[in-house]
């Protein structure tokens, strides 16, 4: 604000002063013109007789004649009694000319004009007129911008301070409250921002909020995964353990405690490579080989196997089978299909059905795995993909339950195929998993 009033306080001066010093150069001027109109020359070529006119001018104007010996002539009325030339200078540049004088005090405006005849000098007409009229002028002009100069930066200085005061308010709001969480480490803290104004600094209040939020929502599920990993990990080590504790003080190994103790080492393995798996998945470095995979033959070659799984606990049944292709990793969607149908074996009581079915629906391959079990409680299906999430109630589970990664490795597996995993159960009416994927025309 100050560098603008600066330049146009300086444009204003100067335009101002320009103005005043041409209205008293054309004074001047006119002035000039008027004498050497009256002005005679004798017939030796020398001036004999100076007539001043009475103008009105003249009482503003300061005249003198000089000769060619720099003797003065004659003066207007109003210089009075001085002798002195109005600008020395002036006397003897020999062209006219115009200049800022300072005689005994006084600042004058001069004007130079010398008076030829033919080609000889005969004399110089010098007019002058005071400067202090225009003094003043800019003189107050100066302080009045200064005053108005300096009014103008406390306003505009107080304004800033408001506006910005209120503005930043909400910054120093944003830090205090990152200095509480990284104090008390509580992501639960929100930037409160009372204001309904849509502006820049509550898109960064919401913004920031909503980066909270996720950051809360991430943290509670990585101490919920850590938790559960500790959990999981708990189990088969405190069996192996007591196997090998009752093996030391028997002194010998037995088939069962040997058994039990491969079984939560298996356990264990397949613990830590669904993780591996889940977190090469996450950092982009599981790769999927894309390749044309007959799915008919791929759910036809599932089906045997889970007929042998099966047993004699469940009837498993293929009802409906089309010819689709896709473009896909068969290793990976096989390990699909084999999990959720291994997952409908399980929770489906003796005597139950697994139904599998594959039909083409416009550009759309779509596999249905339904069964008879007890199905999924309403409010544990939005959870079913999650890491480590199982329906049943209890924490101790059979050595046949799996870990809770199954399903979040087949989620991941389907969505990187472009396609879609979808589950609807009712409690005590069987749960039906759906995958859609793109076919390849």
């Amino acid at each position: 604000m100050g560098g603008i009033l600066l330049i146009f306080g300086a444009a204003v001066y100067i335009l101002v002063n320009v103005i005043l010093l041409n209205q008293v150069d054309t004074m001047l001027a006119v002035v000039v013109r008027d004498i050497t109109q009256v002005t005679k020359v004798n017939s030796m070529g020398e001036l004999s007789l100076i007539s001043l006119p009475p103008l009105d001018m003249t009482s503003n104007a300061y005249v003198q004649v000089w000769g060619p010996d720099e003797k003065l002539i004659a003066t207007s009325p109003s210089i009075g009694t001085l002798t002195k030339s109005l600008d020395p200078i002036g006397l003897k540049v020999g062209s006219p000319i115009y200049e800022d004088s300072y005689l005994d005090g006084a600042h004058l405006r001069v004007l130079s004009v010398p008076l030829v005849v033919g080609a000889r000098i005969i004399g110089t007409l010098q007019v002058g007129a005071s400067l202090s009229v225009v003094d003043a002028t800019r003189t107050n002009l100066l302080s009045i911008m200064l005053l108005i100069a300096v009014v103008a930066v406390l306003l505009a200085g107080l304004g800033s301070w408001v506006i910005l005061g209120r503005a930043l308010s909400h910054l120093e709001a944003i830090t205090e409250t990152v200095d509480q969480i990284n104090r008390a480490d509580d992501l639960s803290r929100r930037i409160p921002y009372q204001e309904q104004t849509e502006d820049e600094m509550g898109d960064l209040v919401v913004s920031f909020n909503q980066t909270l939020e996720r950051l809360e929502s991430l943290f509670t599920s990585q101490q919920r995964f850590l938790a559960d990993v500790s959990h999981e990990l708990r189990t088969p080590l405190t069996v192996i353990k007591g196997n090998v504790d009752l093996i030391r003080r028997m002194k010998a190994a037995d088939e069962e405690s040997l058994g039990s103790i491969d079984e939560e080492a298996g356990r264990l393995t397949r613990l830590v490579g669904g993780l591996l798996m889940l977190a090469q998945a996450e950092s982009g470095k599981l790769t999927l080989v894309l390749k044309p995979v007959e799915l008919d033959l791929l759910l036809t070659e599932v089906f045997t196997e889970m007929c042998v799984l099966a047993g004699s606990k469940v009837h498993v049944h293929l009802n409906e089978i089309d010819q689709v292709m896709v473009n896909g990793d068969r290793d990976r969607l096989k390990q699909v299909l084999l999990n959720l149908v291994a997952n409908a074996i399980q929770y489906t009581p003796q005597g139950g059905d697994v139904f599998l079915s594959m039909s083409k629906i416009g550009e759309q391959a779509r596999i249905i795995i339904r069964d008879t079990g007890p199905g999924i409680p309403a409010e544990d299906l939005p959870h079913i993909f999650d890491r480590f999430y199982r329906a049943e109630k209890s924490r101790t589970r059979s050595t046949t339950s799996g870990f809770g990664l199954g399903l979040s490795i087949a989620h991941w597996i389907v969505e990187h195929h472009g396609g879609q995993i979808k589950v609807e159960s009712k409690e005590g009416k069987g749960t039906t998993f759906v995958i859609w994927l793109s076919i390849i025309k």
